[in-house]
């Protein structure tokens, strides 16, 4: 199945093969779930139940959601392959242990290969993402503590554990992290060696606002998807990313550093600080123009008339950067945003030049599906010869991939 084929498709987990441990904890039945969002999402998961694991979810669970056997400790001693922890190492681009209980960490840990996962585990070339499940006290023992340090010291991740409620009513750490969380982990953990490894990303997302009184503000309809999904495609690449995000309801990219903002002046304070010490900076945030010019400190009372408002002009941030670059200041890349109504590839390649920016993505605010609001976007990319591209309708998150591909050859001819 190709990406076209599958739009929930995540290029960094299309075609790769995963393995997926699964170990003996209430938690198994989240791990039936990641192996159904990584399937989803184009790669090839292999299952391997340890004995316990199997008291809890079958492996029949685990064939039905990736189309692909599962293995136990039954099938050491079949007829599969010469040497089946081998075979299955062979290839595999990360071992996830989720659940990874305290007896399955002491074991590797200490080397012990007295099971299926285990002896896999040893037998592995790829990276170990671990994500711990057990009960407090059993987490925060100082043995299961040691293991962990150890399994680190040997290049191990582990992911979580999350506090909360546990099978045995007690309250405290030791929750294996939700699906959705290690996906996010996953995909930290296979771009590390991208083509932007070294580098550092600063992307601005959402809209700012602007205060009139204590409750009121002048704002715009963006939602942050567009950038959320430019820093989730960076991260996929290796960079180290800090999301300047204004305010929004979604949910930070594993990896990613936030800082929140509210107001122009706040996201130019921000953006100045941090693009400064950047290779690239993604200019996707949605930023007010306009400003009341003076804020009252009380609510403003309705009254029998109307109301009049004297806006000010805000700080234009994407200038300001564009001039350090061109004194030869950092970031190498500039990415910038035109959100027009008409006359698209007129005004955004105007605006390209008059920011100095590298690459400028224009879209159409006025054409259905794209704009604001919605999880599609249909853009075109400007670049310093002038020539348009221009991009079918796609979801934001395919737009990030295309962006962050051109900011990536961008980069190789700045280096």
């Amino acid at each position: 199945m190709t990406m076209s084929d599958n739009p929930d498709a995540i290029p960094i987990l299309n075609g790769r093969r995963l393995l997926l441990g699964v170990c003996g904890s209430i938690a198994a039945y989240k791990a039936a779930d990641l192996a159904s969002k990584l399937t989803q999402a184009g790669a090839q998961v292999d299952v391997l139940l340890t004995e316990a694991a199997t008291r809890f979810v079958s492996p029949l669970t685990f064939q039905s959601v990736t189309g692909r056997r599962a293995w136990t400790d039954a099938d050491l001693w079949g007829p599969e392959a010469h040497i089946l922890h081998v075979e299955l190492g062979r290839g595999a681009d990360l071992l996830v242990i989720a659940p990874a209980t305290a007896t399955t960490l002491a074991r590797l840990a200490h080397g012990r290969a007295d099971n299926l996962l285990a002896l896999t585990a040893l037998a592995v070339r790829c990276p170990l993402l671990l994500a711990p499940a057990m009960d407090a006290g059993m987490f925060e023992h100082a043995a299961t503590q040691e293991n962990l340090r150890t399994l680190q010291g040997r290049g191990a991740t582990i992911a979580g554990p999350g506090e909360g409620r546990m099978a045995s009513g007690l309250v405290g750490r030791g929750r294996m992290l939700d699906p959705v969380e290690l996906v996010g982990h996953i995909r930290l953990t296979l771009g590390a060696g991208g083509p932007l490894r070294g580098r550092s990303v600063v992307v601005t997302a959402g809209g700012t606002q602007e205060p009139l009184d204590p409750v009121r503000v002048l704002a715009n309809r963006s939602s942050g998807k567009q950038g959320y999904a430019l820093a989730q495609a960076a991260l996929d690449r290796g960079a180290a990313v800090t999301l300047i995000s204004g305010p929004t309801g979604l949910t930070t990219p594993q990896g990613a550093r936030r800082i929140d903002v509210e107001t122009a002046s706040a996201l130019q304070q921000a953006t100045l600080a941090e693009a400064g010490k950047a290779d690239v900076l993604i200019m996707a945030a949605a930023v007010a123009d306009f400003r009341p010019a003076t804020v009252s400190g009380d609510k403003i009372k309705r009254g029998s008339g109307g109301l009049t408002l004297k806006l000010e002009p805000t700080e234009d941030i994407l200038r300001a950067v564009g001039e350090a670059k061109r004194k030869g200041g950092r970031p190498s890349v500039v990415v910038g945003f035109a959100a027009e109504s008409r006359d698209l590839i007129a005004n955004a390649g105007a605006k390209r030049i008059a920011k100095g920016v590298s690459l400028m993505v224009a879209n159409d605010i006025t054409a259905p599906g794209a704009g604001f609001g919605v999880d599609t976007n249909r853009v075109t990319l400007i670049g310093a010869d002038g020539a348009p591209q221009n991009l079918p309708l796609l979801s934001k998150a395919a737009v990030a991939e295309v962006v962050l591909d051109r900011v990536v050859d961008l980069l190789s001819k700045v280096s």
